[in-house]
């Protein structure tokens, strides 16, 4: 996730990681909350009841979290923290963008292919790049310079776009601008928090 664009989150609410104590926009933290049997929730939609712990949206802080017992002592009472807890954040993100790119589809507002991507986003000026991360870099770098100083998602599989558009793959898509694609910036910018590029063969 590339060159993000004021959005969404930028009058968002400020909250306090309890690993490293800065204050960040809740669009760049993850909340959780506990279960009544104590168990450590991922709050990603932020609507769960109770109070809130807030953790910076990145692996290694997810994993500290885990590894200091630090859900306990924030919350003053017996933290249930599954394992595997980062992978299932990255997932659960990984879903949460593919859903929106899948709304943004069946309104008309996504485009697949590299002619018509392109096309999108020539024709409108705050159209959101969407590239395969396992797509070959002269392509991604030749779709990402028709649109210098937007924001780029380039955290999903060809298969995983794939599957939102009804190919077996798919390297290059733009979605408008617009609410959808605020929010799909914002969840890639914390899905990059926890995926890199996969270390897959490339696809052209």
């Amino acid at each position: 996730m590339r060159a993000r664009e004021p959005g969404a989150s930028g009058a968002a609410r400020a909250r306090r990681c309890i690993v490293t104590r800065e204050s960040l926009p809740e669009p760049r933290l993850i909340r959780f909350v506990f279960a009544p049997d104590g168990r450590v929730v991922p709050d990603l939609a932020r609507k769960l009841p109770g109070r809130g712990l807030w953790l910076s949206a990145r692996r290694d802080i997810v994993d500290r979290a885990c590894a200091g017992n630090l859900f306990a002592k924030a919350g003053r009472r017996r933290a249930v923290v599954a394992d595997g807890l980062s992978d299932r954040i990255e997932g659960l993100l990984a879903g949460r963008c593919l859903e929106l790119i899948g709304l943004a589809r069946r309104a008309g507002q996504a485009v697949a292919g590299f002619e018509k991507a392109r096309a999108r986003l020539r024709r409108d000026g705050r159209a959101l790049v969407v590239a395969a991360a396992d797509g070959a870099p002269a392509g991604r770098a030749k779709m990402a310079a028709l649109a210098p100083g937007r924001a780029v998602v380039d955290l999903l599989t060809a298969a995983e776009l794939g599957a939102v558009f009804g190919r077996g793959a798919v390297v290059h898509a733009a979605v408008d601008g617009g609410r959808l694609a605020e929010r799909l910036a914002d969840e890639a910018g914390r899905l990059s928090g926890f995926r890199g590029p996969p270390d897959v063969g490339r696809l052209d």
